[in-house]
């Protein structure tokens, strides 16, 4: 008897969920997801698990962090923010699925996500095929071009090339690449490779790791044949294959003052996790470090360490996700609805913000205007700010070193253009 009532249960409420699906459906409620409600979907995608969550778990800090701020002040359209976190698991497969329940299960009004290009990639086909909204907070290889995603993070011209000619200028000409093995270190470092050809420098090797491996050894071995005499060492590894790396290059002997590395996907969070003995000394290029000097960010750091304890560290992907959820709301505001993705879109073009790092502006191009700055790891494991921009650069996503996409842009101002065409 006990069986057959929950059975008896289970069908009932089966049938009354079904049927409030359908009603849903019939007045459009799938795709108008706040209206009749006191809240506002949004999704977080990003690895919790896996090889990526060394640095992504603290991504979803900012962003839940930045989520409670804006509820506490009074939520979006008098509204308060739900956010559905899902896992990715360092899988890009399973980005892809997440996405997809998170737009079609979930009803979310926009996703924050990623980390990897990898995973960005994944799901580019789910947002552009179901017309919906990524929010991306990592810096990336540029060469895209999606009315689908705004990417907070910084493209080439705003990250790897001013690092390039920083160190060409000050610590060496001959430089040895080492990437993990998937779409963002192998272009990056296609970038790089054609910017040491126009500018008078040298790759004298490249070498690459999956995701994940801790294999370094030899790697390491390659760059100490390549690099007899000292040179420079671009990093773009990772997730945790860096704490090998790390780790073994120290114990190789080589140190900053002969073998500078610099790298692209090494911040505050990821040192104090490797350990800052293992790189201090090294380099790393941002847009954000925690050492900024600048009310905004003197705030933010208190907030958060007073959140997730006095002993955490802010990085720059921490505080590209966390001014992505205030640009967001403000687009939402502007367009008066958190439904219509077009306006939103549309509404977000134009938006500014006293970030952390400094005013950002999101451009037609859907990428923002930041400053670039190059920190070197001090002995309290923070960096120590040794070049910057004077101001915000604009993003250029298209690369001028590389002639398949030189010349082009991306604009997204007037839907009419179609985003990205060829100016020159």
């Amino acid at each position: 008897m006990g069986k057959g009532l929950e059975r008896r249960k289970f069908l009932i409420y089966s049938s009354a969920a079904l049927g409030t699906s359908i009603f849903l459906k019939a007045c459009g409620g799938a795709n108008n997801t706040t209206s009749g409600t006191d809240t506002i979907k949004v999704g977080i995608l990003h690895s919790l698990s896996g090889t990526m969550a060394i640095s992504e778990t603290t991504v979803v800090e900012a962003e839940k962090l930045a989520i409670e701020e804006i509820n506490a002040a009074g939520g979006v359209l008098g509204k308060q923010i739900e956010a559905v976190v899902e896992d990715g698991a360092s899988d890009w497969p399973t980005f892809a699925e997440k996405a997809n329940k998170l737009i079609e299960q979930d009803q979310v009004v926009t996703v924050f996500g990623c980390w990897t290009s990898a995973s960005r990639k994944s799901v580019l086909p789910v947002f552009e095929s179901k017309n919906h909204m990524l929010w991306y907070p990592v810096q990336y290889e540029g060469q895209e071009c999606s009315k689908n995603i705004f990417y907070t993070g910084a493209a080439p011209n705003q990250q790897i090339e001013p690092a390039v000619d920083w160190l060409l200028e000050n610590k060496g000409k001959e430089f040895f690449l080492v990437g993990s093995d998937y779409v963002f270190p192998r272009t990056a470092n296609t970038i790089i490779k054609e910017q040491l050809k126009a500018k008078g420098g040298t790759t004298v090797g490249e070498d690459y790791l999956p995701l994940g491996n801790t294999e370094v050894t030899p790697i390491i071995t390659k760059i100490k044949q390549a690099l007899p005499n000292g040179g420079v060492i671009f990093n773009s590894l990772n997730g945790d294959s860096n704490v090998a790396f790390f780790k073994q290059l120290k114990g190789a002997g080589i140190t900053p003052e002969k073998y500078p590395v610099m790298s692209v996907s090494i911040a505050e969070e990821e040192v104090r996790q490797i350990g800052k003995e293992f790189l201090i000394g090294h380099y790393a290029a941002w847009n954000y470090f925690q050492t900024v000097e600048t009310e905004a960010n003197k705030k933010w750091v208190e907030d958060f360490k007073a959140k997730y304890g006095e002993d955490r560290v802010t990085n720059d992907p921490m505080e590209a996700a966390y001014i992505m959820v205030y640009l967001w709301k403000q687009a939402v505001e502007k367009a008066g609805t958190a439904d219509d993705l077009e306006a939103v879109r549309m509404a977000a073009i134009g938006q500014t913000f006293d970030a952390p790092e400094g005013l950002v502006t999101m451009n037609a191009n859907h990428h923002i205007s930041k400053t670039v700055r190059i920190g070197q790891v001090r002995d309290d494991g923070l960096f120590n700010i040794v070049w910057s921009t004077e101001g915000a650069i604009q993003p250029i996503p298209w690369n001028q070193f590389v002639p398949a996409t030189k010349g082009f842009a991306c604009d997204w101002s007037d839907p009419n253009k179609g985003g990205k065409y060829k100016v020159s």
